[in-house]
This record gives structure tokens, sequence and C-alpha cells, in this order.
């Protein structure tokens, strides 16, 4: 592919440097088998929410509250919690494992080890956090400490919600906006880990938390030293090492910090690359690729062996996608409305407000500025094949904000509090206002990208690699 720039750029930034060019053709495999899963999962997340709703609003609100509120565990240890605590705190936790994975993988293996091809989505992510966090507290200022409890909420982009979007509209988004996409809700994770740790943890106890090293370092030692073992034998990782990270969790629970940040440090210890692999190795068009070979001759490739990263997330992303998060939504949001009423009220809290404006608006925003700045600070300029209206509907895309501005809310106001009820209502609102506002203008280009579809599915030379995968 070509491209025009200026004849100068900053050091660090090659000269004629693409911003959303495609990746490697196996990343490019790698990332549609997520969004697929994703896919799945976003459509079980929306109708947990809506069964979610119903419930909190019928004559079964009795039953749906005293079943999320229904207390069991082990209370010498600390773990006896409410259902919903424990879809929070621990069915979370194996979201944020996989966050975890997902964050390795792109430092170690992905975009994010190169920085031409990171500052784009890491600039964008960390706009699209520290904008709507300032319009949140621009607009609840006068409301109180209270209410600033909440300026993390609208930070976040929920991946499955939002390919759940495009899947609902049929937009046949180009796979480097699916990439910038995915890589941007990655970094947009790692930033709300580190608020959730930093901000949201109280009355911290330090010695659980230096006992966590222990079976950490365990954990760690055992995964990296023995990865093909835990490959081959699919009990092995739920035998031995499943245990070692729950311990882990308990502990990082009993400190104060928040459980779910255990899921991510246990991510972190898992390998990405298998034995003699190298993260350059990934980016050759001539290497096999993890696929299925094509039928017929000169197409079939060698299937390169995956790291064990990869071989958990492809055992734990079901249970992830079609039960943990799903769960999580179904008691985080169940809202008791009251009505018309009750409805107008919420959404005119200043809360609400601060959350509905920033996600909307707040989150596009920071995502385009940011977007906007690396491009003339690096003199970068846009692949060819797309324009900047398709950033504009990703960044609109972005503004979904679900299941970590749930679990912020309630670590912020307090599960069940009228602050926590209103922060909901205007988290779907927002969500909701983002994800048709974004399908309407990427529905609009969808000639457009079943044109580059089709690009990326020629393959002239028979060698089982689109062409436009070849063009670096």
């Amino acid at each position: 592919m070509t491209s025009h720039h200026a004849p100068s750029s900053p050091p660090g930034t090659p000269p004629g440097a693409t911003v959303f060019r495609r990746s490697s053709y196996p990343e490019h495999l790698r990332i549609s088998g997520i969004l697929r899963k994703e896919t799945v999962g976003g459509g079980l997340l929306l109708l947990a929410t809506v069964l979610a709703l119903v419930l909190a609003n019928t004559a079964a609100a009795d039953t749906y509250f005293a079943v999320r509120d229904f207390r069991f565990g082990y209370e010498p240890w600390h773990l006896e919690l409410s259902v919903g605590a424990w879809a929070a705190d621990g069915l979370l936790a194996i979201f944020f494992f996989l966050a975890g994975l997902e964050l390795k993988r792109e430092f170690v293996a992905g975009d994010l080890r190169k920085f031409d091809r990171a500052i784009v989505p890491v600039a964008a992510a960390i706009g699209g956090v520290v904008v709507p966090a300032l319009v949140y507290v621009a607009i609840t200022l006068s409301a109180g400490p209270e209410a600033l409890r909440g300026w993390a909420i609208p930070t976040a982009t929920d991946i499955a919600f939002a390919v759940a979007v495009l899947a609902v509209v049929g937009s046949s988004l180009p796979s480097s906006l699916r990439i910038f996409l995915l890589t941007l809700a990655v970094v947009d994770d790692l930033l709300a880990i580190s608020i959730i740790a930093f901000f949201y943890s109280e009355d911290i106890s330090v010695p659980p938390l230096l006992i966590a090293i222990v079976p950490l370092a365990a954990y760690a030692f055992l995964a990296q030293r023995f990865p093909t073992f835990f490959q081959r034998r699919t009990w092995a990782p739920w035998l031995i090492l499943l245990p070692l990270g729950f311990v882990v969790w308990a502990l990082v629970h009993e400190s104060g910090v928040h459980a779910t940040v255990a899921g991510v440090l246990l991510g972190f210890a898992i390998p990405v690359l298998p034995h003699g692999v190298k993260a350059s190795d990934l980016d050759d068009p001539a290497q096999p690729v993890d696929t299925e070979p094509a039928d017929g001759p000169g197409k079939a490739h060698d299937v390169q062996p995956d790291g064990l990263a990869d071989t958990l997330e492809h055992r734990i992303r079901p249970l992830s996608a079609g039960f943990a998060v799903p769960v999580f939504a179904f008691f985080s949001a169940g809202v008791a409305i009251g009505g018309l009423e009750g409805l107008v009220s919420a959404i005119t809290d200043p809360i609400a407000v601060g959350i509905m404006v920033a996600l909307v608006i707040g989150k596009p925003v920071g995502i385009l500025l940011a977007t906007l700045a690396v491009t003339k600070t690096t003199r970068a300029s846009l692949d060819p094949d797309l324009s900047w209206v398709d950033i504009v509907g990703v960044a609109l895309l972005a503004g979904v904000g679900f299941t970590v501005s749930l679990l912020i809310s309630e670590l912020g106001f307090g599960q069940g509090t009228p602050e926590d009820d209103h922060a909901k209502v205007a988290i779907l609102a927002g969500s909701l206002i983002a994800a048709l506002a974004a399908a309407v203008l990427l529905r609009r280009r969808n000639k457009r990208y079943r044109e580059i579809a089709e690009q990326e599915t020629i393959d002239a030379d028979n060698d089982g690699v689109p062409d436009v995968f070849e063009q670096r």
C-alpha cells in the first residue's frame, strides 16, 4: 500500500507511516476468531441485561433482589459474600484473567510491541479515558463529593457489547478498524484495572498481599516451566493452576484490593509464545499460521503451535463470554426504575447526565482528538482504504461502556444505592445512544467495507495468504 507523507517525521516514526493499516495475516485471523466469540458473548450479555431489567421491574422483583442479596461462603476467610458480590468479585476475575492474557499477548507478540502500531491505540485509549472523566467531573462538580466518586464510570469500552452491535447492524467493518477497536479496548482494560486498583481499593491490608506473592510465584513458575504439559493435558490447568489461582484471588480479596486485579496478575504470569518461536516470526507472511489448512494444491500450511496463553484463551473465553460476564450483568444491571417518573428522576440526576454525556460525546471526542494529535505530530497518513468518517464511527462505538462501567459504579457508590441505580440507568442509556449513533454511521459505509472485505480474500498467487497482507 502506498501513502502520501511529509518528508520529515519525529524519531521513532518510520517515514511514510500509515495509521490503521492492515496487520499481519496471522494477527488478522486471531482477532477475527476472538471477535466471533465476543459477538456471541455480547448477545448473551444483552439478553441477560434485558432479563434483569424485566425481573427488577415486575412482580418478580422481590425474588430477584432476594437471590442477588443471598449470602454464602466461608466466613473465616471473609468469603461470605452475596450472590451479586460473588458475580462481581469472583466471576469477573475470569473476565479480567482473559484481559491479562490479551494484554500480555499484545505487548509480547501483538501490535502493542511496535511503537509505530501501538502509539495510535494507546493514545486513543488514553484520550478515551481522560476526556470522558473530565466531562463527568465538570458536570457533577456542583453535586458534591459523593457524585465525584463515579468519575471513572464512563472511561471503559465493552468490546463484547460493541461487536454485538456490529453483528446486529450487519456492519462489515474492515479488519484494521476491528483490530484498532479491540486493541483500544485492551488498553482501556489496563487503564480501568489500574484505576480500580489505585482509586477503588480501600483499607488495604499489606500482609495478605505479601503472602499472595508465594502462590503467585508458584503459579508463574509452573506455567513458565511446564507450558507444554498444561497444553497437552486438559485436566492439568484445572487441577494444578486453578487451586493456586484461587488462593491468590482469596488473598488479594482479603487485602482490600479488588479481587479482579488478581485475575489480571494471573493472566500476566502465563507465557505467550511457544518454545522456539520469536515474536518477529509472527509477522512473516511465509510463516505457517494457526488456522485450518485450505483445500487444494499449494494452499496447505502446517499449523504453528499455540503458546499456553492462546491455549488457555481458547478454553476459557467461552466460559467468560458465555457464563461469567452474562451472570455478572444479570445481577448487576437489575435496577428498579420506578416507572416513567422514576426514569425521569434517574436520567436527570447530575450523575446520570455526566455519565451519558461522557459516554456519547466525551469518549469519542477523546479518542478522535488523541488520534488526530498522533497523526499530526508524527506526520503519518491515514490508510488510503479508509476515511476519517470511519474513525468517527469506531470512536462512537467505543462509547459503548458496560461491564467494567457497572463494576466501577458498584465500587464507587455501593450496590443498590440510589446513586448506583441512577448510574446504571445512565450506563445503559448512554451505551444504547452511542451504539445507535455508531450503527447509523457505520451502516452508511457498508458498501465500501464490503469492497475492502473482498480485497482481503483475493489470493492470486495461491499461497494461502491473501495478497493484500503480503504488501508490507
